[in-house]
């Protein structure tokens, strides 16, 4: 025990620096809600500004850490205005991708200003050491370290918690617009945030010099491992963003000693964040989840004569180019397998993934020591390669069961660091000095090798990146990519339409990793010897960011996006034409990166593709696809299968809140059921916890005499129940056909795999038809979702379900924000559906007209309690409901303040219009 202690003091250095590290990450999320890649590129030149005056020109070394601390500022305020303010409106990936070209700006002018050497410092601070417990001694300076990164965060704590800078901060983080309606300009909060993570960043790289040393990727290094302390805090709390960084420092310096698996100790970091984060995840985001801007995305078709054409080109290219430009369309060819991997996973399925690359590499590795230890020839071991790393690659998913967006992008950026550091820097199982031996790859006999043959070799990743491409635009057309779609677009209301939101992640991992680890094969077997350590963690970072810049969710955008890979065209073209520009090949492509984000958020793919279709429109005559039968054929519909929705007992708390307390509610095929009360009655508490998206404390959900209770949204969806979202919750970066498609879809196990080699699409059925045509959706079926009227949108949303053909239907206020006249088709829309369809309806609704124009019977909540049930007529006279919505009716109990609806005014009973008598 005394040796661990002994261990864990002495880890109080490296735990210093990892918190220190981590307030400035903690600083700028809180400020503008960006993780800050650049965030060590800051600090670099920060430090190398303090090392440059203090050991180059003799100042001292306040006064050259006070200038670099400022210069370090200056350049986090001026990220924020010149980069991410007008990226303000951007897509999360596009300011992520950001601040990874403000990095290799920086990065690259650190190297051409002070050079690739590692400077050796001496500390400013005592290095004599403190003796605890007898004979345990630890540097005087790594005691101060912790001072330091204590204090800072005590007073950061104090700053934000109680100082109106601090509350301004934390009012914009919550809400914009009603933050800039009480006067803080969130423009304004954003750039002291940045230009205090900028100071923070460059003070923390100053005292950390002295003990990793001053060189220019040491820093970048540093910040990925301190992510996990700020992540471990939620980007929010100083306090446990300390503790957290003092902890991992502690824990590696001990498994430093007592562990001798290489890695290990310095993967723990990214180990800590996975289990923390997983365990405080939730399966399906919570209602009223913000929705982010996602990246277009393009639609998969292929046109065939401009393919054929550009492939021949590349053939021709292939062919008749010299060696160097041969390498280099090998290289962009190569690279851009892997970046197809990312279309699939962060484009079409939104899983914002930084561990491609190190998943490439695996199958680079699989590959690699089978033909070097086995004697395996090169297309076996390729797909023995590919066919392993589908495993890792689910493995890496398991988190995205639990996470979202950025805090998924870390996870996988630290599971993918964890197989860098334990595997592909381990000598003995990469070959050692001398690499892995693949000598020259040969298919069926035939030497491609790039020695011997670049041209043959060229060719092969031809046809490899076709083949992938194909396949992902395959997927991008089919039954699965609206699946994928529409997990990316929306989990909650995906899974109310039967989609199986877990499974649809793993399989998008397992899809990304196969054509993920071709890449990495191609990439691997250019040379005779695969050196692993160039599959390193932060490529990862790159290549997405080359995805973006070609348009991640184009399937040409990996070919433009991967002309910027190290060894590609642009790095050919840059070598043999602008041949005196090479040192400043890094910098221009920094700069380009920033430039393409911020000229063209959704890549240079979607900019070419919306140009194609003006010049489309202007020459061509645009016929529009028929997807609906001739007016003269009857559409008939099948009644759907009969089932009673029963709910008894039913409770559901959130924490000490009880939302619905002990209500009973019966609703049979045929018929309308109201479901109505005041405002936080818990009316769509109960449509929740029917639908699996509430959790249930007690009671019972029963359908067609079948105990749900426990089910998942997903697996209710598919037994026959189906909703609408008061909030609507539509699929919009999907056509209006598309979201039909999504709920109509026939399931089937083998479409994962089919899809991917001949996407179906199946004409629409009698049912799908017949909704289109009583909704009055026949005209708009190829319009985007985000370019409807409210209207329209409302109308969708109830299509929608109503497509799935549901047993029970359960619709949350579905006529909000209509008129009177819109409002009355829908309530004669509403009526066919247990008239024609024999649907059971559940209908929560604050239009009395409504609800007493197309309901059998109603039940009324107050305070989640029932307090009157019965025909229309009846509880329409009740005292106890008229005094309710009056507000006259008792008063809330401490636990109902906490409202799950937001506040409307509801119409008189008394003079609700025409009840169903």
């Amino acid at each position: 025990m005394e040796e661990v202690i002994r261990f864990a003091l002495l880890g109080l250095g490296v735990g210093a620096l990892y918190a220190l590290a981590a307030q400035g990450l903690v600083v700028v999320y809180r400020g503008s809600g960006v993780l800050n890649f650049a965030q060590g590129g800051i600090g670099t030149v920060g430090a190398f500004v303090w090392w440059e005056l203090q050991y180059e020109n003799e100042h001292s070394f306040a006064f050259s850490m006070t200038v670099g601390v400022l210069v370090a500022a200056v350049i986090g305020a001026l990220t924020q205005l010149l980069v991410m303010r007008p990226l303000r409106h951007a897509t999360p990936l596009a300011r992520l991708v950001a601040t990874l070209g403000v990095l290799v700006v920086l990065q690259s002018l650190a190297v051409l200003r002070w050079g690739t050497s590692t400077q050796v410092l001496i500390s400013e601070l005592p290095v004599d050491r403190v003796t605890f417990f007898g004979d345990i001694e630890v540097g005087k300076d790594r005691l101060i370290l912790f001072a330091i990164a204590a204090g800072l965060s005590l007073v950061l704590w104090l700053l934000y918690r109680y100082s109106s800078f601090g509350i301004g901060t934390s009012a914009v983080a919550e809400n914009q617009r009603a933050a800039a309606a009480l006067g803080w300009s969130p423009e304004v909060i954003a750039v002291i945030n940045w230009t205090l993570g900028g100071a923070l960043a460059g003070a923390s790289a100053i005292l950390i010099a002295p003990i990793v040393q001053l060189q220019v990727s040491t820093m970048t290094g540093l910040m990925l491992a301190a992510m996990s302390a700020a992540l471990v805090a939620g980007f929010r709390s100083f306090p446990i963003a300390l503790v957290a960084g003092m902890t991992i420092g502690a824990a590696q310096t001990v498994l430093q000693r007592y562990v001798d698996t290489p890695g290990l100790p310095s993967a723990l970091p990214f180990a800590v964040i996975v289990i923390v984060l997983v365990a405080r995840g939730r399966a399906l985001p919570v209602r009223g989840s913000f929705l982010e801007r996602l990246p277009a995305v393009g639609s998969g078709r292929i046109r065939p004569v401009p393919a054929l054409v550009a492939v021949a080109g590349a053939v021709v290219v292939i062919w008749l180019a010299p060696v160097v430009w041969v390498d280099a369309v090998t290289v962009t060819l190569a690279c851009a397998v892997v970046l197809l991997s990312v279309v699939v996973l962060t484009g079409y399925t939104g899983q914002l993934s930084l561990g491609q690359f190190a998943i490439a590499g695996m199958g680079a590795y699989v590959a690699g020591r089978l033909v070097d230890t086995q004697g395996w020839g090169f297309l076996p071991a390729a797909v023995a390669g590919v066919l392993a790393t589908i495993p890792v690659g689910v493995a890496f998913a398991l988190p995205a069961v639990r996470t979202r967006g950025i805090t998924l992008a870390v996870v996988t950026l630290g599971l993918g660091s964890a197989l860098e550091l334990m595997l592909f820097n381990n000598g003995d199982l990469t070959g050692g000095y001398a690499g892995t031996n693949v000598g020259s790859p040969e298919i069926f006999g035939v030497d491609v090798g790039t020695a011997a043959h670049p041209e043959r070799y060229a060719l092969v990743c031809l046809v490899a990146f076709v083949l992938a491409a194909l396949v992902v635009a395959n997927l991008r057309r089919s039954r699965t990519g609206r699946r994928l779609l529409a997990v990316r677009t929306n989990e909650r209301a995906a899974a109310s339409l039967g989609v199986r939101v877990v499974a649809t992640k793993l399989y998008a991992f397992a899809v990304s990793s196969a054509i993920a680890a071709l890449g990495g094969i191609l990439i691997a077997f250019r040379s005779d010897s695969i050196v692993f350590t160039s599959f390193a963690s932060f490529q990862s970072i790159v290549f997405v960011g080359f995805a973006v810049v070609g348009g991640i969710g184009y399937v040409l955008g990996p070919v433009l996006g991967a002309t910027l890979a190290p060894g590609a065209v642009a790095t050919a073209f840059s070598d043999e034409v602008l041949s005196g520009v090479s040192p400043y090949v890094p910098l221009i492509g920094g700069l380009a990166l920033v430039a393409t984000v911020l000229g063209y958020q959704d890549g240079l793919a979607h900019g070419q593709a919306q140009q194609l279709r003006a010049l489309g429109r202007r020459f061509f005559r645009q016929t529009a696809p028929t997807h609906l039968p001739p007016p003269s054929e009857q559409v008939e519909v099948r009644p759907v299968e009969p089932m009673t929705l029963t709910m008894s007992g039913l409770v559901v708390r959130y924490g000490a809140v009880t939302a619905v307390d002990h209500v009973d509610l019966t609703v049979r095929p045929g018929a309308i059921v109201g479901l109505i009360g005041p405002n936080g009655a818990g009316k769509t508490s109960v449509i929740d916890a029917i639908t699996g998206f509430a959790p249930v404390s007690s009671g019972s959900v029963r359908v067609g005499g079948q105990d749900v209770t426990r089910a998942s949204a997903a697996a209710r969806a598919r037994l026959g129940v189906a909703r609408s979202f008061q909030a609507l919750d539509l699929f919009d970066d999907l056509s209006v056909l598309d979201n039909l498609r999504t709920a109509s879809d026939l399931r089937h196990w083998s479409a994962p795999i089919v899809d991917l080699a001949w996407p179906r699409t199946p004409q629409l059925s009698a049912e799908v038809v017949a909704t289109v045509e009583a909704f009055g959706l026949g005209d708009c079926l190829d319009t985007l979702v985000k370019d409807l009227s409210y209207g329209r949108r409302r109308l969708l949303s109830i299509a929608r379900a109503v497509a799935a053909r549901p047993s029970v239907l359960l619709l949350d206020e579905p006529a909000a924000g209509l008129g009177e006249h819109e409002s009355a088709e829908l309530a004669d829309l509403v009526r066919t559906l247990p008239d024609r369809w024999g649907m059971a309806v559940l209908l929560v609704e604050h239009d009395m007209n409504v609800v007493m124009s197309v309901c059998d019977e109603l039940v009324v909540l107050n305070f989640g309690a029932t307090i009157a049930s019965g025909p229309p007529a009846e509880v329409r006279v009740d005292p106890h409901v008229i005094g309710a919505y009056l507000g006259t009716e008792g008063s809330p109990p401490d636990d109902a303040a906490s409202s799950d609806e937001p506040h409307e005014s509801t119409s008189d009973l008394s003079v609700a219009g025409r009840g169903r008598e």
